[in-house]
């Protein structure tokens, strides 16, 4: 393994009934808390009457922070931030998915800086000198697995740049994780969050080291999981079992563990983003569109990985299988299993443009983890490959 230095410093509170149980003495030593969250959802599913009867009760002003659509964009940070500094925030809590989660971090450091943010942090690396604002997280959807760590993806609408970093400062200082929180996410939404899940796993697998190592086994163990728990959460939204161990595949995807001692890929990721920055289409769907062409494109130069991928994580026998052709079978297992839950296998299915694939791959960064590093041109014919 690769040398690496492992922390995370936030508290994730797992289990049915933890809000109730932990939210008040969690956000006890904070006076006025921004409240960041998307909308609908959780005010028809009872959880915003239940955190905010909690925060009210605890004699905490609430200040509303809502509308953070998926996708969140950099006008959105900037208007949190706005609002934290107008209202002497003290705290924000996060109630909701991915999207909410990383906009709720990225204003956490707005709020606090006085220079461009995006232009300091998003666009480029940077170093955070200041103390950005506390933040805790309610998490109502499995996916990012935003609520362990300092990412946050944001785009930036007028520079068409969807982009994300992570800064272990933006970590959450707590994650409430309630599996029945989840339980109201539309099916369809479920799905693409739990390939979002696989797509992760996927992206730090096939890259090097390809020895024997531990995050490797502990990936394939993840993946097997995924699958396994997908399919019943779709059989039963309200499968305890299925969801919990959904929403803890994805913590466990995104805490930086399995990344320890690996290269990492998130080709396909930064390939996803540019989609969703010209047309802001669902991200799970767009991986789901884009992996199987992507994995076709580079698994000869990761060979051994990908016939590891089919035997361990698909059960594939060799049969008399070349390795080629036993790597190409995992491919095609993950393309079935695609269809099976019912993702897109095009850009077209996703209102993507064939006119607009040209820049938008021109525009996609090259990822240096990659068993192969793809030319513009290279990324503009898998975009070609995916479309119908």
């Amino acid at each position: 393994m690769n040398n690496f230095i492992f922390e995370n410093s936030t508290k994730a509170i797992f289990g049915q009934g933890c809000v109730k149980e932990y939210l008040a003495c969690k956000v006890k030593p904070f006076a006025t808390i921004l409240l960041a969250y998307w909308g609908g959802s959780i005010q028809q599913n009872g959880i915003y009457q239940e955190v905010t009867s909690i925060l009210v009760n605890a004699g905490k002003t609430v200040v509303e922070f809502g509308g953070i659509s998926p996708n969140p964009t950099y006008q959105k940070v900037l208007e949190g931030a706005r609002l934290a500094r107008e209202h002497n925030v003290d705290m924000i809590l996060a109630v909701g998915g991915g999207s909410v989660m990383d906009c709720a971090k990225a204003v956490s450091l707005a709020a606090r800086y006085d220079g461009d943010v995006w232009a300091d942090y998003w666009e480029r690396p940077g170093i955070i000198r200041c103390q950005p604002l506390p933040l805790g997280v309610i998490v109502t959807a499995a996916g990012t697995g935003s609520e362990c760590n300092g990412g946050a993806v944001i785009t930036h609408e007028e520079k068409k740049i969807k982009t994300g970093r992570d800064y272990p400062q933006l970590n959450p200082r707590f994650a409430l994780m309630d599996p029945t929180y989840t339980y109201s996410v539309p099916v369809k939404q479920m799905v693409s969050g739990g390939f979002d899940i696989l797509s992760h796993l996927m992206e730090t697998y096939f890259s090097e080291p390809d020895q024997d190592n531990v995050s490797d086994d502990v990936m394939e163990a993840l993946m097997k999981s995924v699958i396994r728990n997908l399919r019943a959460a779709i059989q039963n939204p309200k499968d305890y079992t299925a969801r919990s161990n959904l929403l803890w595949d994805s913590t466990l995807g995104e805490n930086r563990l399995v990344k320890m001692g690996k290269r990492c890929d998130f080709q396909c990721h930064s390939m996803e983003h540019q989609l969703g920055a010209y047309t802001n289409c669902n991200h799970g769907f767009g991986l789901a569109a884009l992996h199987p062409a992507y994995y076709r494109h580079i698994y000869k130069e990761g060979l051994p990985k990908f016939v590891k991928f089919a035997e361990n994580v698909w059960a594939i026998p060799r049969k008399g299988k070349t390795d080629q052709e036993l790597a190409l079978a995992g491919i095609e297992a993950l393309a079935d299993f695609i269809q099976e839950v019912g993702l897109p296998a095009t850009l077209k299915e996703l209102g993507v443009e064939r006119c607009q694939l040209k820049e938008i791959a021109n525009s996609c960064p090259i990822s240096q983890g990659s068993y192969k590093h793809l030319t513009h041109q290279e990324i503009y014919q898998i975009f070609q490959e995916c479309y119908e």
